[in-house]
């Protein structure tokens, strides 16, 4: 099984979700490079205001297709303004500091975005609305989005040119969207579902794209109802999930994903600190990862595949955690997959 699916990361390979706290890029990307050598990622420090968080950035991605700031969120705007350029100017330092500390790496390396479904869910139309409200909006917005990511991935290959790009679509709100859970503009109603083909349907032409440019589109969800079979037929090479929240009524989904040789990204350690009396189980490699190893025996797969299709990960984005717990998270998750490759039988 695992040379039939090779995957894009090294054995035993751990990684973040993306989010890091704080205001100091170049410390942020230091310490991802140092604590995750196998498969590190481009922090985002939302701490540093508009224009740095994960919508955000993928806002200053998007190609002629300004949005700007309101009191609500992020709105569609007549030209670019402050807050586009504000975003496009944190992007540009990260990757600028990327390539002084990591211009010669030649691993995998991952770049996240907010993927075309939650900025549909994120960014408002003038009227206030939301954009997957309108299929007109989120059609032009997919097609912006899309050439962004690309000009995204060409850009990072200029300052990492030995890596291995993998694309992490972030779609947090993609089950909103999906169950027509989303809020309308005066908050008394919900929006309609959008059709579950269309939502398919631009995923794997997002997706295809991102293989196309040479990268590895990798998809996250940390929702307890991701459509993981929507996302796997979308041509997602990765799924980055909650390991908490999969029990047995995920089994087959996830079994077939493995079948399919998807790759699993899951988070084992919490992204914000914990109580006192969980913090002596983080220091436990072998607990930290207990929750994948009962998953994978419950899938019945052998143990030489799980070191190579199993990167573990932080539940979700750290940003919300002190410093001292977000190094702790990327030590917890490294150590984690070496207990997953140097004792596969363990009970």
């Amino acid at each position: 099984m695992s040379e039939q699916h090779p995957y894009p990361w090294p054995a035993a390979s751990s990684t973040g979700v993306g989010s890091w706290p704080g205001e100091d890029p170049d410390e942020a990307v230091r310490t991802v490079l140092g604590e995750l050598p196998d498969l590190p990622h481009l922090p985002e420090l939302p701490g540093r205001g508009v224009g740095a968080d994960v919508i955000g950035r993928t806002a200053g991605l998007l190609v002629e297709f300004p949005v700007e700031v309101q009191p609500t969120g992020w709105r569609v705007a007549d030209s670019p303004g402050r807050d586009l350029y504000r975003a496009r100017g944190f992007l540009s330092r990260d990757l600028d500091l990327l390539a002084e500390h990591a211009h010669a790496y030649e691993g995998a390396l991952k770049i996240q975005v907010a993927g075309p479904w939650t900025m549909a869910a994120s960014v408002e139309l003038r009227n206030g609305q939301r954009m997957a409200a309108d299929p007109g909006a989120y059609r032009d917005l997919a097609a912006s989005h899309l050439e962004g990511v690309l000009a995204h991935i060409a850009e990072a290959r200029k300052r990492v040119p030995g890596a291995r790009l993998l694309v992490q679509v972030d779609e947090p709100s993609l089950p909103a969207v999906l169950m027509g859970a989303l809020p309308t503009a005066s908050g008394y109603g919900r929006l309609r579902a959008v059709d579950r083909v269309r939502v398919e349907e631009v995923l794997r032409t997002l997706f295809g794209a991102v293989e196309e440019a040479g990268a590895v589109p990798v998809v996250h969800c940390c929702a307890a109802n991701a459509p993981l079979d929507l996302l796997r037929r979308s041509g997602a090479r990765a799924l980055g999930l909650d390991a908490a929240l999969l029990d047995r009524r995920h089994d087959d989904m996830v079994g077939t994903a493995v079948e399919a040789g998807v790759g699993l990204m899951l988070g084992v350690v919490p992204a914000v600190d914990p109580p006192p009396a969980q913090r002596d189980r983080m220091s436990d490699p072998a607990a930290n990862v207990e929750v994948v190893r009962e998953l994978w025996n419950r899938l019945g797969f052998g143990p030489d595949l799980l070191t190579r299709a199993v990167v573990p990960t932080p539940a979700c984005g750290l940003a919300g955690a002190s410093p001292e717990h977000a190094r702790a998270a990327l030590k917890a998750v490294r150590n984690g997959a070496r207990v997953l490759r140097d004792e596969p039988h363990r009970s």
